[in-house]
């Protein structure tokens, strides 16, 4: 989770960063996946693709996990289990187990002393999670510190491992004036706990007004002045400005930042955040799990259950600059230049720039710096983290943005990189992680999901489902549902400890799941639901269709690509974001035309200006290098831009500007490289390559696309989404062909499209689609958010009987359908329907007489009303039976206005005795909150989609009475605002409830001979 914190470039940092023992798989199910290696959906024994339970029932090691929040070590060995027994029940596959405590204001109730982070409570919690975890096929995530950054116990601000800041002081200087005195003292304090400061240097320089912004002073390289010699042992310094100009003087000096996790303390003694660009930083953490946590207990049983080590997003806060002691040496040994005399352009105050030189000059010392910072972070941070995850058979998952580094490397470096739906302002944050996923031959990309600020007690699962549909959609493939709270903790209300709620006084981010809630008995539906989606969507390998070539590799920045992100997307395309590094990985190669031909196997390279310095046209020597190797291998490539003139991103070495553009002016030479000016000229160039997306639509849509790619077949995700449901314009429906391409041989050539519906989990084939030439076109309706998956294969996918029997090309019926072995039409009116079969026969079908739609006149509602009980982990249970003529939410009705439960909704209609096996309905609940199921006669019906929640009825109906049952969970913020005013009672009541209108849509069907 994020909080956005303070370094930039220009902007600062906040505008930009924030712009086996138990593998618990059934027979024939897909195998784990904790090392993040790419594993296509199993076949079995005699089929020709994956067994239909592989998509029915998602192995644990796919299915969502919970980030677990806990009061530290205030917990209880019994409670763990117990709760890990209601995270398993309810069909997750793993927790994270993360301190938290965001809402207990009085921190000493929590003691620290005894329970605190680490302490040997808190490890017998941990043993407790991982012993039961294991007994339950779950896997157990651990955080490498309390809260985030990380930090670890016994770290003092003074500390070589502890992390550090560089701060300024400055004095003023008119012509021939002289400075008599101490040096300038930091324009910041210290930080609490930080005791002892070092003056790295001293300089002067002269004030050139024409290199001023509105933020920055202007000053003149050629200028600068070391003093730091002439700085006297007692701190004093004496010095004359020369007779032209007005000049500066500004002081370096370096101190340990004194930060502490979030919303602490968490231990005793306290925590403090480590350098996350020193080997010290990094060996505070890895010497205190060894020497403190690791017990030959944990070491046991992390083999059994053990998941991940997880990172939070990196926000280091700082008033200066985040320094290591190591950053000028490694930044000469990268640039081959001091980083001293360059300071003034780069120090920083509350995350604004201080100073600058000359703009293009700027721009490349800042450049080289960040750059040279990022692979401190990289190497010292990420990388040593992994490596050590390893050395104890753990991974390494992480949210590597936060800091101006190059997260799509770190991604690569990752076992398994994670984002999150809060911080993230455009799916192209996803994006740039999974480019570094995929280039790495990794798997797994995850996201923190479902944090939404003050929405505690009143998120519904629909609208994680529409945030969570584009991320998806964009390469997310593994959710951390934010998230399952501890059931209580001192001094706490109602129905229980939540992590972030109360929150600055009011409700918190995101939601405590859990028994509390009265959804819980209708989460395994949604469980189960995105197990089928993550199983999709990590099995074989990911495709795009074109790699985005970004010079800067930051996330979480809401920056997105030329013409693809706006224009492409809607048309169909996919694309992923590289930097640099990843271009030496082993998969950067050129195979058929294709880059990474065995992973993502990206069509073409687009290279554009680099959005975080101006959309400059900049390339560094090297990458250039790359890029004419790739070309001259056969990989199309798009440039935007004036690349005719390129320039370096840092400070060029003598003769490199001349180098780098005669390597452009090879690279535009190549038949298959097109330079364009304009971005709405991408599309052209691409297609005037021969470059084409693996989904096209006529028109654009609001459709999205991930496509993944197996031995037996291509599996093709689609949403109708956005970033999040509340971007502007909203999504509309759609109702329009698509055409999929698919990229394997099939047996016999003959390519046939799968439905793999993700709330029922059946896999059927499709009946109405065309063919040519390994594409299918088929019609894809959907709702505002709501998601189809699509695979294409030979014959016998999935267990399927109808092998390659004709389909339907064309019908002016409603649906077409295999209804076991027989194809079927449906439709709402009574009438003769004709078909176009794919064999070339038309075929005329009679479906007789339809009842009309019916709306319920009456519902019976019988509520299980919930209240707080004897305990904060209590709840009483009040019985409420109403009669509604009208469908109305709760919070209309005076009985049930604060109320939160389940409402069980009960009416009966009529069928005609003319109601035959050939006749079926659909049931419209149209609008429910939140959850729903719905028996029939007293027989369950399909599990309901929440995007969309229509359910085919048609073969639990029958002639006469039936009975037709709906239960809702609402959720429990009505009530909390009257139990817990001071908190809840500002916001408005919720219209929770079966509002509807619901309806009975019939329908006629008849088989086609």
């Amino acid at each position: 989770m994020r909080v956005p914190v303070g370094q930039g470039d220009g902007m600062s940092r906040r505008a930009v960063l924030a712009a086996g023992a138990t593998a618990g798989i059934a027979a024939g199910i897909v195998a784990a996946l904790g090392s993040g290696t790419a594993v296509a959906a199993p076949s079995v024994a005699g089929a020709v693709g994956p067994a239909a339970d592989w998509f029915a029932a998602p192995a644990r090691s796919v299915r969502p996990k919970f980030r677990w929040w806990w009061p530290d070590g205030l917990v209880d060995t019994d409670e763990i289990a117990r709760e890990i027994d209601q995270i398993a029940d309810a069909g997750f596959g793993g927790a994270e187990i993360a301190a938290v405590h965001h809402s207990v204001k009085d921190k000493s109730v929590l003691d620290t002393a005894r329970h605190g982070w680490g302490s040997g409570p808190w490890r017998d919690g941990v043993e407790a999670a991982l012993r039961r975890a294991a007994r339950r096929g779950l896997t157990i995530d651990l955080t490498l510190g309390p809260s985030w950054p990380v930090a670890v116990p016994g770290v003092t601000p003074d500390d070589e491992a502890a992390a550090k800041e560089l701060v300024h002081g400055r004095a003023s200087l008119s012509a021939g004036a002289t400075f008599q005195g101490p040096v300038p003292p930091p324009v910041h304090a210290p930080a609490a706990g930080v005791t002892r400061q070092r003056l790295l240097a001293v300089q002067a320089a002269r004030v050139e007004p024409a290199y001023s912004t509105r933020k920055e002073t202007g000053l003149d390289l050629a200028s600068v002045r070391d003093l730091t010699s002439t700085v006297a042992e007692d701190g004093t310094l004496t010095w004359t400005a020369p007779d032209t100009g007005e000049w500066t003087l500004i002081s370096y000096w370096t101190r340990g930042s004194g930060q502490q996790p979030e919303s602490g303390p968490h231990s005793a003694p306290d925590a403090y955040v480590v350098d996350h660009l020193d080997p010290a930083g990094t060996a505070a953490v890895t010497r205190f799990w060894e020497q403190n946590l690791l017990t030959p207990g944990v070491r046991s049983l992390l083999k059994a259950a053990g998941g991940a080590f997880f990172e939070d997003s990196v926000e280091l806060e700082t008033d200066g600059l985040t320094w290591t002691p190591s950053l000028p040496d490694a930044f000469a040994r990268h640039t081959g230049r001091p980083l001293l005399p360059y300071l003034p352009a780069l120090v920083l105050s509350d995350s604004n720039q201080v100073f600058a030189f000359e703009a293009q000059l700027t721009r490349q010392i800042r450049h080289d710096f960040w750059e040279t910072f990022s692979e401190l972070f990289n190497r010292h941070h990420v990388r040593a983290l992994r490596d050590w995850a390893h050395s104890l058979g753990m991974t390494l998952r992480a949210q590597p943005y936060g800091l101006q580094t190059d997260a799509i490397e770190s991604a690569a470096i990752l076992d398994i990189p994670e984002g999150e739906s809060l911080g993230f302002k455009n799916l192209d944050d996803y994006r740039c992680l999974a480019g570094g996923r995929d280039m790495a031959g990794h798997t797994v990309l995850s996201c923190e999901a479902g944090a939404y600020n003050g929405t505690a007690y009143s998120t519904t699962w629909d609208r994680f489902l529409r945030t969570m549909g584009g991320a998806y959609a964009a390469g997310v493939n593994q959710t951390v549902v934010h998230g399952f709270s501890y059931a209580t903790a001192p001094g706490v209300s109602w129905p229980g400890f939540a992590a972030f709620s109360p929150y600055n006084g009011g409700p918190g981010y995101g939601e405590s799941w859990g028994p509390r809630q009265p959804s819980w008995q209708h989460v395994p539906d949604i469980a189960a639901y995105l197990g089928r989606v993550h199983g999709v969507l990590q099995s074989g390998t990911a495709r795009a269709d074109v790699a985005v070539f970004r010079q800067t590799g930051y996330a979480a920045t809401g920056i997105g690509a030329s013409w693809f992100t706006a224009t492409g997307v809607p048309l169909g395309w996919t694309h992923q974001f590289l930097s640099g590094p990843l271009l030496d990985l082993p998969n950067a190669t050129v195979s058929g035309g294709r880059l990474a031909p065995n992973g993502p196997a990206y069509k073409a390279l687009f290279v554009e200006g680099d959005f975080f310095y101006s959309s400059t046209p900049t390339l560094a020597t090297a990458d250039a290098r790359r890029l004419l190797a790739l070309a001259e291998a056969g990989l199309p490539i798009v440039l935007l831009g004036a690349f005719d003139q390129p320039l370096t991103p840092g400070v060029p070495d003598d003769g490199e500007s001349e180098g780098l553009r005669a390597l452009l002016t090879r690279l535009l030479d190549l038949p298959h490289v097109t330079r364009v000016t304009d971005k709405a000229a991408v599309g052209d160039a691409l297609a005037g390559l021969g470059v084409v997306p693996d989904v096209r639509h006529a028109t654009a849509s609001t459709l999205l696309n991930a496509h993944r790619v197996t031995r037996e077949a291509d599996f093709y995700y689609l949403c109708n989404g956005k970033h999040a449901e509340t971007v502007k314009p909203p999504v509309a429906a759609i109702d329009h062909q698509v055409t999929l391409r698919h990229t394997r041989r099939t047996r016999g050539g003959t390519t046939i499209p799968y439905l793999l519906d993700p709330w029922t989990g059946e896999a059927t084939r499709i009946a109405r689609y065309t063919e040519e030439g390994g594409e299918v076109t088929v019609r894809v309706a959907l709702q505002p958010g709501q998601v189809m998956i699509v695979a294409l294969g030979g014959p016998g996918l999935f267990g399927d009987r109808n092998g390659a029997r004709p389909h339907v090309v064309d019908t002016d019926a409603s649906e077409a359908l295999f209804d076991g072995h027989a194809l079927t039409v449906r439709s709402a009116e009574a009438g003769t329907r004709t078909t176009r079969l794919s064999s070339g026969r038309t075929v005329t079908t009679v479906i007789g007489s339809v009842p009309a739609p019916v709306t319920p006149s009456r519902w019976q509602l019988d509520v299980d009303d919930w209240y707080p009980g004897s305990a904060p982990t209590r709840t009483e249970h009040v019985r409420r039976s109403l009669t509604l003529d009208t469908l109305l939410p709760w919070s209309g009705i005076p009985e049930l206005a604060d109320s939160a439960g389940i409402g069980r909704y009960r009416t009966t209609i009529d069928l005609p005795s003319g109601w035959t096996s050939a006749h079926g309905a659909y049931l419209e609940l149209g609008q429910v909150s939140d959850t729903a199921r719905v028996t029939v006669n007293g027989t369950a019906a399909p599990v309901v989609d929440r995007i969309h929640p229509v359910v085919d009825v048609g073969p639990l109906l029958r002639r006469g009475g039936n009975v037709i049952e709906v239960e809702v969970a609402v959720p429990l913020f009505n009530r909390l605002r009257v139990t817990q005013p001071a908190v809840f009672g500002a916001a408005a009541r919720q219209n929770f409830g079966l509002v509807g209108p619901v309806r009975l849509v019939p329908y006629g069907q008849a088989t086609i001979g």
